[in-house]
């Protein structure tokens, strides 16, 4: 595989794409090949450099050398904002990534038959949303229970852009009885860094490691200007 892949250290580097390009190089040339418990297989490195990508003018760094599934992208996040957990809302508007850790079958395998199908738990949205409240199901309305990190980060970016604390993190150890335990620490943090690349595609398993931090240069105003944006989609995906 690595062999058919041009190097793009010779290209223009002024493209901020070429950074997760020369990455992607970088693993497969020098990747130590790791297991996982999806039996993908797993090529990884130790603390490579951070990203850092321009959010001026509204930009989104979607990558542009993969096909990327953007409606998806687009649902999937409105959902997480939500602090949805029902993958059955997803499935209804034609993006079924969830739908195989929602099936009755792989719930029933991990000793979560007692849930209905869809109900995939404690997962990103809810954490982001509800962090610490206690889980009981998807159809229950946890307004008010537990911490609001999302809110919050957007308050101290408004208010406060240049505290040290503004996290927000997925990861909780009381909510392992998800279907899939979130795997991304930190998501945003005062230089607004996250897991991997912004829409990133779901199926990359070469990506699929802590060891990759993206990190964006922080734009307030240009971040803020899209909550609006998101705002205006649906009547769900309200902050």
């Amino acid at each position: 595989m690595s062999s058919n892949m041009q190097d793009f250290t010779s290209l223009d580097a002024s493209h901020e794409e070429y950074q997760y390009l020369n990455l992607i190089r970088r693993v497969l040339d020098t990747g130590d090949a790791r297991p996982d418990r999806t039996g993908t297989g797993t090529l990884s490195i130790f603390a490579p450099l951070s990203f850092r990508f321009s959010l001026a003018g509204s930009s989104l760094p979607l990558l542009t050398t993969k096909r990327t599934f953007q409606r998806g992208i687009i649902e999937e996040l409105l959902w997480f904002i939500h602090g949805s957990t029902d993958s059955t809302l997803l499935s209804k508007k034609g993006v079924k990534i969830w739908d195989g850790n929602g099936s009755k079958g792989f719930l029933e395998s991990r000793g979560l038959g007692h849930r209905k199908e869809g109900d995939l738990g404690p997962v990103y949205g809810f954490q982001w949303r509800h962090f610490g409240a206690t889980y009981v199901d998807c159809k229950k309305n946890y307004t008010g229970e537990g911490v609001d990190q999302l809110r919050e980060c957007i308050r101290k970016i408004k208010e406060d852009p240049t505290d040290r604390r503004i996290i927000l993190s997925a990861w909780n150890p009381k909510g392992l009885l998800s279907v899939i335990p979130p795997a991304t620490f930190p998501y945003l943090s005062c230089r607004y860094s996250t897991d991997g690349p912004p829409a990133l595609p779901h199926d990359v398993p070469i990506l699929r490691s802590s060891s990759f931090r993206n990190i964006a240069q922080r734009q307030t105003k240009a971040l803020m200007s899209d909550v609006p944006t998101i705002r205006r989609l649906g009547p769900w995906y309200t902050l």
